[in-house]
């Protein structure tokens, strides 16, 4: 039934934007070209985007006007720092969000890494509808372009100093900014929170944004679920580096079940908060960067969700890992790399990820479906009952492998307690199939063989592997529980070395 609400309000929603346009069809030539958005431009003394500065933590913004380089000065800009700009994307009401606050103050914030903080308010052209903003995102980014060469000229400020930061249609506005700035240099980094998708999903590098408009382009896609052949943010890789937290799709913590929960925080509001709380997910992930240096979320590069669920991505060899946010470690490729990771629900959202890789002989012939978990000891925390979906039945001899996520760092892991927890009644079956079947001369205690139990922590790169602590006896049984230990494997032989 959760599902079913959360796409009927989603319908609702894209249906809203379709009616906007005034019955006008989605179509990517409603975009426009380069050409169209010149002829359309108006001239710098009469731009319609405000370009403010933010001189402290609990400032609103000090407007800088265009050729009045007095206003720098008395705003407050130091030509000595980076730039940093934040870039609106669509309006439904006409006004500017909290989190452009939020995040400004979270870049003030950093006194040991000082740098100026600016908005591009290009709110009265982005309070349109939606095809209309569209065609708007290229004369902002014509005016943004324009800006930067203005700051190169008046206080010989490097466009190699600046960060665009641009949520939803803002992300293109940032990609034609850097675009359109010419020359032989480019904008230092340009980040793409959640970038729009109608209207962009795919159309060529120069009708959005695209790895070319920036030295360097990192995107996070936070909202990519489609519905009616849309999607609200962008699935295509956009940058260099392309983050789908959760896969990407939809966000934990932005159920529509959490409806009453916005409600009491957003009053009135709650479900247009509910609707875009996946989308601006993107916005609060790097947010959190900035707010938790000592807590960065780390992704890896994986082929799809599917594959990265199994543990089987957590490597960070040849640049296969990256620090999402604002820390991310900035390199050049030829080709997008997607980044997969695991987000908690609410800030900090770091978790810490682990590939557990279970070797299983099962003694009889038919596939066992039971349920297992696990608890975890640490070095510095414990773990309880983990529940483990193996997502098919156990046939002899096979590995399994699997991602674990953590919310709180346990530390370096010294100890695995595996339990079946399959109930009572189970165990009674167990025990008459062991009657029936004859097991041989000897007595013999049927159950799952369980020899080896191998981890790689993600965060880490540690690499680890375990084995029962009692080492005359690998069975494990419904209702059991056994002891796993740090352990060498070598030869096929096992060493136990328990630290």
């Amino acid at each position: 039934m959760g599902n079913c609400l959360r796409v009927s309000i989603f319908l609702v929603l894209c249906i809203f934007i379709q009616s906007s346009t005034s019955g006008r069809s989605l179509e990517p030539e409603l975009i426009g070209r380069r050409s169209r958005a010149v002829e359309t431009k108006k001239s710098l003394q009469e731009t319609e985007t405000r370009f403010l500065l933010f001189k402290d933590e609990t400032n609103k913004g000090c407007q800088i006007w265009l050729n009045h380089p007095d206003t720098l000065w008395e705003c407050g800009f130091n030509s000595s720092l980076p730039l940093v700009v934040i870039i609106h994307g669509w309006s439904v009401d006409g006004m500017l969000e909290s989190w452009v606050w939020q995040m400004a103050a979270a870049l003030k914030s950093r006194t040991a890494q000082p740098v100026n903080v600016g908005l591009a308010d290009w709110i009265t052209l982005a309070y349109r509808h939606y095809t209309i903003a569209v065609r708007n995102t290229r004369i902002v980014g014509q005016e943004v372009a324009a800006f930067l060469r203005w700051l190169e000229v008046t206080a010989q400020f490097s466009r190699s100093n600046v960060h665009l930061i641009g949520y939803s249609l803002g992300a293109h506005v940032s990609g034609f900014a850097g675009s359109y700035i010419g020359g032989k240099h480019k904008i230092g980094r340009i980040t793409g929170l959640d970038a729009a998708g109608p209207l962009f999903e795919g159309t060529s590098p120069s009708d959005r944004l695209s790895p070319d408009d920036a030295n360097f382009v990192d995107a996070i896609h936070t909202f990519t679920q489609e519905h009616m052949g849309l999607s609200v943010g962008i699935k295509q890789p956009v940058g260099h580096y392309d983050f789908y937290p959760n896969g990407g799709s939809f966000q934990p913590g932005c159920h529509f079940l959490e409806l009453y929960k916005h409600i009491a925080q957003h009053g009135l509001n709650a479900i247009s908060q509910t609707i875009k709380c996946a989308h601006e997910r993107s916005v609060h992930l790097f947010i959190d960067s900035l707010l938790h240096d000592h807590m960065q979320s780390m992704a890896y590069q994986c082929s799809d969700m599917d594959s990265f669920s199994q543990g089987l991505c957590l490597s960070c060899k040849k640049g296969r890992c990256n620090t999402l946010g604002y820390h991310i470690r900035q390199e050049r490729h030829s080709k997008s790399k997607k980044l997969f990771l695991v987000t908690r629900a609410q800030s900090p959202f770091k978790v810490y990820h682990y590939q557990f890789k279970i070797q299983f002989i099962n003694q009889i012939e038919k596939p066992v479906e039971p349920t297992f978990t696990m608890s975890l000891l640490g070095t510095k925390e414990e773990r309880q009952k983990i529940p483990i979906t193996l997502g098919e039945g156990i046939i002899s001899n096979k590995t399994y492998s699997f991602l674990i996520t953590l919310d709180l760092d346990i530390g370096e892991l010294i100890m695995i307690r595996f339990k079946w927890e399959n109930s009572a009644v189970w165990a009674n079956i167990w025990n008459t199939v062991q009657t029936i079947i004859p097991w041989g001369t000897k007595p013999h205690y049927s159950g799952l063989v369980l020899k080896t139990i191998r981890v790689k922590a993600g965060e880490t790169q540690q690499r680890m592997t375990f084995c029962s602590e009692i080492t005359d006896d690998l069975q494990l049984h419904p209702t059991q529980e056994k002891t796993f230990v740090k352990c060498e494997v070598n030869s096929k032989k096992s060493k136990r070395k328990i630290r």
